[in-house]
């Protein structure tokens, strides 16, 4: 409880892989924290250093609350992550990308999924664009997700990018939606079938003698087939996914 003078407080348990975002000796116990009068659950989780990004779900005393109900004091705040596939997003599933997230954005559109990336993306536009095209922002910056015009985002914990595309998946089931090789890797832009003929001038005629099935991007003219590399990024999404990508 509290007096006249001082702050009120309450009492916040995080679960999962939530307890990363908190100091070390915070970890597997209640935490008692004097909020601002009339804080939302939103501020004064995100005050304790948890994006609302990340919350999936919130017990206060025991029954369900939202992000935006009002902390009162000596209340017991129970926060939960996302349940696997359970992440919220606005279909269709699209992303956008800070500037350290360049293999996952590349590994995103192999599988078909529209991503929006470039190393001199500055965070605010990256809120906007998210904000504006209802994009999932994917970034290791908490500070990031924390932004109020940030509505789906997705703190990204593993360094490596098979580890990063791991944590998406489970997070988002994108297995249900992915269209792999569909995408220009360069360009983010749909790619189209292409006759042998049509693309003479940017193919050397040994692949056209053995590939008969190509795609061309309208946007950067590159033509693709299904080569050694392309059997490659096969071998790499489905040891990453751990289901067959074809």
């Amino acid at each position: 409880m509290s007096d006249g003078q001082s702050r009120p407080a309450a009492h916040f348990r995080f679960h999962g892989e939530l307890e990363c975002f908190l100091p070390r000796e915070q970890r597997g116990s209640s935490i008692t924290h004097a909020y601002a009068r009339a804080a939302t659950l939103k501020q004064a989780i995100e005050a304790l250093g948890v994006p609302h990004t990340e919350v999936g779900s919130i017990l206060v005393n025991g029954a369900c609350a939202t992000l935006s109900r009002i902390v009162r004091a000596d209340d017991f705040v129970e926060v939960f992550s996302h349940a696997p596939g359970k992440a919220p997003f606005i279909p269709p599933l699209r992303f956008v990308a800070d500037a350290h997230m360049g293999a996952l954005a590349r590994m995103l559109r192999m599988l078909g999924f529209d991503t929006l990336y470039d190393n001199n993306f500055k965070d605010e536009e990256i809120v906007a664009r998210a904000d504006a095209e209802r994009r999932v922002v994917l970034t290791r910056d908490r500070d990031l997700l924390k932004c109020r015009d940030v509505h789906c985002g997705c703190y990204v914990h593993g360094l490596k990018a098979e580890a990063q595309l791991r944590e998406v998946a489970r997070r988002y089931g994108i297995e249900r939606d992915m269209q792999p090789f569909s995408l220009c890797l360069h360009c983010n832009l749909p790619l189209s079938p292409a006759a042998p003929d049509a693309v003479a001038a940017h193919v050397p005629e040994r692949i056209r003698e053995h590939f008969s099935r190509f795609m061309y991007c309208p946007g950067c003219g590159g033509v693709f087939w299904e080569g050694s590399h392309f059997e490659r990024m096969r071998r790499v999404l489905s040891s990453a996914l751990n289901v067959a990508v074809s």
